[in-house]
Formats: C-alpha cells, sequence, structure tokens
C-alpha cells in the first residue's frame, strides 16, 4: 500500500480546496441575489433600486429581488448586510446617510467599519434650495441677506437631522456663519408642504420631490446644490456659482457588499450594474428624477465615499448635530 507524507495530503487538500472555490465562483451567479434597501418602500432610492434589480437580473441571467429593511436611518438594512456572508448573493443598495450615520451616531453603529465595501456608484442627484411661490426671496443671494440682517429670525426645514436636506442647509449656514433655526419633520414630504405654506422659510429638497410644485409655480427655487447646474432646472443657478464657490451637497445612491467578497464576484457585478446604467430605460428614468446615472468602478466609489465622509464628519462636528 503506497505511502503518502502528510505535506503531500495537505497540498493536495488545500489544491482541491482552491479549486472548489474557483469553480464556485466562476459559476456565479447561480441563485437569486437579494438587494437590501436599508429605507421604506415607496420612496426615490426603493423606486431607483427595483428599476436597477430588474435590468440586473436579465444581465446576470438569474433572479435579483429588492428586500427593505428599514429603521434606524438605515443602519439596520446596512447591518444585516454587513454581517451577511461575503458571497455577492446579499447586496447593500444605500444613499448619502450611509456617509453620515457614522458621524450622527458615533460609538453607536450596529456594524464595524470596514465590514462593507464599495461595488458601485449609482447616482447623483442635486437638491434644490426652495422657498413659498409668494416668497420675497428672489435670489440666494436675499435669502443670505436677510439671514444676515436678521440673526436668529430665518427658519430651515429638513426631512429630519440624518437627511442630506439638514446637511445641505447646515453646511450653507456654516459657510457663510449665518445663525437660521433649524425645524425638523418626519420626513421630507411635510416639511416641503410647510414652505409652500410659508411656515418655514426654505429648505433643501430632492429635485424628483419638488420639481412639480416648481413647475407649476407653487415653489421658486433659488438654487441648486450640486456644482453644475441641474438638466431639470437649467435656469436655476448653483449655490457655488452664487454665495459659496465650491459648495456641493448631492443625494447619491450607490451599491456595497459585505467585506471580503471575492473580487471576481465584486468584478461581474460592478461590470453588470455600469451595463445596467448605460439602458435607455434607466437613463431616461433617472433623468426624469433630475439624477445623473452613474455607474463607477468600485475604486471610484471608494474615493468618492472618503470625500463625503471627511465632508460630513466636519459638517456633523461643528454643528454639534444630534439625531432627532
Amino acid at each position: 500500500m503506497p505511502k503518502f507524507k502528510f505535506s503531500s495530503v495537505l497540498r493536495l487538500a488545500t489544491v482541491a480546496c482552491a479549486f472548489t472555490a474557483l469553480t464556485a465562483h466562476a459559476a456565479y451567479p447561480d441563485r437569486t441575489i437579494t438587494i437590501v434597501v436599508p429605507y421604506s418602500p415607496g420612496g426615490a432610492a426603493d423606486a431607483v433600486a427595483r428599476l436597477v434589480a430588474a435590468k440586473l437580473g436579465t444581465k446576470l441571467g438569474t433572479s435579483v429581488i429588492v428586500d427593505n429593511k428599514a429603521g434606524a436611518s438605515g443602519t439596520i438594512g446596512e447591518s444585516f448586510v454587513a454581517k451577511a456572508a461575503p458571497d455577492g448573493y446579499t447586496v447593500l443598495y444605500d444613499a448619502t446617510p450611509y456617509s453620515i450615520n457614522p458621524h450622527l451616531f458615533a460609538g453607536r453603529m450596529p456594524y464595524a467599519a470596514g465590514a462593507l465595501q464599495p461595488l458601485s456608484l449609482v447616482l447623483l442627484a442635486p437638491n434644490a434650495l426652495i422657498v413659498r411661490a409668494e416668497s420675497p426671496y428672489k435670489t440666494v443671494n436675499d435669502l443670505v441677506a436677510k439671514a444676515k440682517a436678521q440673526p436668529g429670525k430665518m427658519n430651515f426645514a429638513s426631512g429630519g437631522s440624518g437627511t442630506v436636506q439638514r446637511l445641505a442647509a447646515e453646511l450653507l449656514r456654516q459657510k457663510l456663519n449665518l445663525d437660521m433655526v433649524h425645524i425638523p419633520y418626519k420626513s421630507g414630504g411635510p416639511a416641503i408642504t410647510d414652505v409652500m405654506g410659508g411656515q418655514v422659510d426654505f429648505m433643501f429638497g430632492t429635485v424628483a420631490a419638488t420639481y412639480p410644485l416648481i413647475s407649476t409655480g407653487k415653489l421658486r427655487a433659488l438654487a441648486v446644490s450640486s456644482p453644475k447646474r441641474s438638466p431639470r432646472l437649467p435656469d436655476v443657478p448653483t449655490v457655488a456659482e452664487t454665495v459659496v464657490p465650491g459648495y456641493e451637497a448631492f443625494e447619491w445612491n450607490g451599491m456595497l457588499l459585505p467585506a471580503k467578497t471575492p473580487k471576481d464576484v465584486v468584478d461581474k457585478l460592478q461590470g453588470a450594474i455600469v451595463e445596467v446604467m448605460k439602458d435607455d430605460e434607466v437613463q431616461q428614468r433617472l433623468k426624469e428624477l433630475g439624477a445623473q446615472p452613474v455607474g463607477s468602478s468600485a475604486a471610484e466609489f471608494a474615493t468618492f465615499l472618503k470625500k463625503e465622509d471627511a465632508k460630513w464628519a466636519e459638517v456633523v462636528r461643528k454643528g454639534d448635530i444630534k439625531p432627532d
């Protein structure tokens, strides 16, 4: 009977395991992929995630479903994906609060830093600085002049402390050293309604939510928060070109995976997402929402997230912003 050295057996076992892993990755995907949206159904992120999921399923030749795990500003869904198996079958579809939460809930995040890895930036969308249609403020300069003339008298609305709506206004306040009062709402809808009714002076609202009211003359847009003008609102200047050079505050959507997901799986998913973002239906839908389709590499998304993290960390710290 032939004798084998233990080292030979170990090498054979290692090769066998590696071959099995390679075979498994090569077959990816061979079952349903779940995209977790950490927000409630019906919102903008959820709507785009479902469109992306349907197109992604076609590209990858498998079923891709959306599972909403809302709560705690998105951290419940984020935590679920962070703790999932790193096999490419559980994907996170997140938005700007992902970059804000670690600073808003410092020391209380339910998952470890670095537990998620970037996959692809999906879209960028500006906010519009809105006032009621009958407001005396015709430009953002008018609004700023009034805020400087009457410290503590002007107020602004948002859908909550952890939203881009709040932090976009806070960034403007900090850059211009303004004294203004924040009025938090449970969501963006009621906040927009009270701006329209004149109960609140202004707010930053998503172009998707505010455009129908702006286009019908129920709201006035004074500026947009992106570095360049929005194709949806081409006549509305940017904050950067009016009062704060270099100002930018985006609503973004992106996809992430559990850390240590194999590179070949990451590459396959990322490549499919890039193709999906070139799809005519996807492009048209995002245009209607006032959003810019992206579809980036994982490295590009990682660089973007580092920039967002640094920006919002400073805004939260300087503003001493706490959860509602």
